[in-house]
């Protein structure tokens, strides 16, 4: 039958068209099961809801609490909290974002402690806190304490860290297993968004059990990508260990509880109530086995994707597998790595290649484990390093499914070869060639927006630098007119000039700093400077948001007013406002001794000025972002300013000095005929800025 000859009656008789189910983007939090389509931050979202619908149908009335600070990969979760907020209120989910990540930890901290006294209106309080990797270093304090001390019964706590590995928005490469280590906290490695759903309940299941906080690792991989993931709040089926001896009295928090019995407590029970739990629900298991296995690879996270993707580029399947003696061990839990299904998978093995990203953690854990093997029973372990000390999977940087497969090709090619193994080397081999050979590039440097605030009020007088810090300001350093150079971590902004003034000739810096950033722990360090007496300019921009991570308000009271009346609290005698609006601040600041109020075209006079106090001064910037402007104008909540700047094509001899002078990037080429004329001088160049408020920060 030739399709388009039926007649169309008949074509729709015999196709009948499919039932199409109704599908919403507020299915991800809306349905009560089923699947839904999301993102890895709106899985952490999604996350509470699950386990309270677990909770309501065990009969426990819980509540949930969630505090941390945003920041690369888990930037847009504070935000996509705020979004979800009717399905959050829907589960008894509250949400306070954190003035900086070790308070944040102190206060879901707190909420485990809910229950020691009288007038607790739930059951228990399950707790989350997330933040960046250089959050989770502040807050080990807090961590350690917050451990020892324990979850509640029916409370428990899932810690998201945010691991940067390859510092692609960051100042520093980071991984977070080593500070969760060294505070006895369990981590989970999931390796996709699923997952992220699947552990996370594991997760806050296993710190209800054991007592303990629970990590999980959240990397940019699995948080910017989406899948169809099933949102089933009985998809996890958690098994209670039977046979694990728990200490007098439970492993939850307490009080009175001296540090002794917590210390007692932790490192003799709850740490390997962790394991056991990880044991009897399976958490590492083999994927890949073989009845003759030789030779095994352990994994986790998202590193048991490169895994499964290298096999499959050596045409290695399940068949080929079986019959070459390999088998293949996934971790979900990754520290401490339970060592029963771990002795199972070595067994009869006759070397083990650990894949996992970054610095030993699997590796140095498994080796320990197997120590005291017979030495005729111990399998060879490589991973970071081979046999001989040579690098095999390199511990800096980040793994990608090419160098998985070197290295496994390379382990098992005594005992098989392929002509797809083969062929996958030589592309490898081909492409590094290729890769190797001198060629041009252009290098994408990060630049202000148009409009930035940064742009003018990075700007030093000629004869002074600066330094940066964490925020927008910190591309002052890629600038060659910035006379800006080195940088701290957040909130240590200016603290290294208290180590170098002593021994200097340079009388004085200026130092950048966020409004954000000072809202989060940077009065510490302008507190530090004045104690300390040196010579410095504090230049505070206040941009209205936190513009790195998506806009978000700086969190708190915070505001122009509170800030100038704060910094003169702290002991600040030399306080200067700048404004591109200074008419919208006359007379507010009389009571301050010290203030002066300005127009920014006058930065550079004052500027001059500042660097000849003795002591610290703060300029204060005021200017809102440029990139928060326009997301306010999309949405109707600022006015779209009637004014536009444009440069006359007809009077413009291509010069070039409005695009270096304004350093803006919408100031862009444009040929025209009196350029033509001058064709030895820079090509002329048109605006397109988009308002006067704009043009005027360049």
């Amino acid at each position: 039958m030739v399709l388009d000859k039926v007649p169309r009656d008949q074509m729709a008789m015999a196709t009948p068209a499919p039932v199409l189910q109704p599908v919403s983007l507020d299915d991800k939090y809306a349905l009560e099961r089923g699947r839904a389509y999301m993102t890895g931050i709106e899985a952490l979202v999604r996350l509470p809801i699950v386990q309270h619908q677990r909770d309501r149908a065990r009969g426990l009335n819980t509540a949930a609490f969630i505090s941390g600070y945003r920041g690369s990969p888990v930037g847009g979760f504070d935000q996509a909290l705020w979004q979800a907020g009717r399905w959050l209120d829907e589960h008894n989910i509250h949400f306070n974002p954190g003035l900086n990540e070790e308070l944040a930890a102190t206060a879901v901290w707190g909420s485990q402690q809910t229950n020691l006294f009288a007038g607790a209106r739930y059951d228990g309080v399950f707790g989350m806190w997330y933040g960046k990797g250089p959050g989770v270093d502040r807050s080990v304090d807090a961590f350690k304490h917050a451990n020892a001390c324990g979850t509640s019964r029916y409370g428990g706590v899932l810690a998201i860290a945010g691991d940067d590995h390859a510092a692609k928005s960051s100042t520093l490469p980071h991984q977070s297993e080593h500070i969760f280590i060294g505070a006895s906290i369990p981590v989970l490695n999931p390796a996709n968004v699923q997952e992220v759903l699947d552990l996370g309940i594991y997760g806050w299941e296993l710190s209800r059990y054991s007592g303990c906080w629970v990590a999980m690792k959240a990397i940019t991989d699995s948080m910017d990508s989406a899948i169809s993931a099933v949102v089933d709040p009985d998809r996890v089926d958690v098994v209670v260990p039977e046979d694990f001896e728990l200490p007098e009295g439970g492993v939850h928090a307490r009080w009175p509880d001296s540090w002794h019995e917590q210390e007692v407590r932790l490192n003799r029970y709850k740490i390997y109530a962790a394991r056991e739990f990880a044991r009897v629900n399976g958490l590492n298991r083999i994927v890949l086995d073989s009845p003759n296995a030789r030779f095994g690879i352990i994994t986790t996270g998202k590193a048991y994707l490169d895994v499964v993707q290298a096999l499959e580029d050596l045409g290695i399947d399940e068949a080929t597998a079986a019959r070459i003696g390999l088998r293949v061990f996934k971790v979900g839990m990754s520290w401490p790595l339970e060592p029963v299904s771990a002795h199972a998978f070595a067994d009869g093995l006759e070397e083990i290649l650990v894949v996992e990203e970054k610095r030993s953690i699997v590796e140095d854990q498994l080796t320990g484990q197997l120590y005291n093997q017979p030495v005729a029973r111990r399998p060879r372990v490589v991973g970071e390093f081979d046999e001989h000390g040579q690098t095999l999977l390199p511990n800096y940087g980040e793994l990608t499914p090419a160098m998985v497969a070197r290295a496994i090709a390379g382990r098992i090619g005594r005992f098989h070869d392929s002509d797809a193994m083969r062929a996958r080397l030589a592309f490898l081999e081909h492409k590094e060639r290729s890769l190797a050979r001198p060629r041009k590039t252009a290098e994408r440097t990060p630049y202000f927006c148009s409009g930035c605030p940064h742009n003018t009020s990075t700007r030093v007088p000629e004869g002074s630098r600066a330094a940066a810090g964490i925020g927008c300001h910190y591309m002052a350093t890629w600038m060659a007119d910035r006379s800006t150079a080195t940088f701290t971590q957040m909130g240590g902004e200016g603290a290294a000039w208290i180590g170098q003034a002593p021994f200097t000739d340079t009388p004085h810096i200026f130092q950048n700093l966020g409004d954000g950033t000072y809202n989060h722990s940077g009065i510490l360090a302008v507190r530090a400077a004045r104690a300390a007496g040196v010579s410095m300019t504090y230049k505070i921009l206040c941009n209205d948001a936190v513009a790195m991570t998506g806009g978000q308000p700086v969190d708190g009271e915070f505001s122009v007013g509170n800030l100038v009346h704060q910094l003169r609290g702290e002991g600040i005698e030399r306080i200067a406002l700048v404004s591109d609006e200074p008419g919208a601040w006359h007379g507010q600041f009389r009571d301050v001794p010290g203030f002066t109020l300005h127009h920014r075209d006058e930065m550079d006079a004052l500027q001059r000025e500042l660097r000849e106090f003795k002591g610290v001064s703060v300029l204060v910037y005021q200017q809102t972002c440029a990139a928060e402007k326009r997301r306010r104008r999309k949405r109707g909540l600022l006015a779209d300013p009637p004014k536009r700047v444009f440069i006359n094509e007809e009077v413009c001899e291509g010069c070039g000095d409005c695009s270096r002078a304004s350093n803006c990037l919408s100031v862009v080429p444009l040929a025209t005929e009196a350029a033509s004329a001058r064709s030895t001088r820079a090509p002329a160049t048109r605006t397109t800025v988009a308002s006067t408020d704009s043009a005027r920060a360049s």
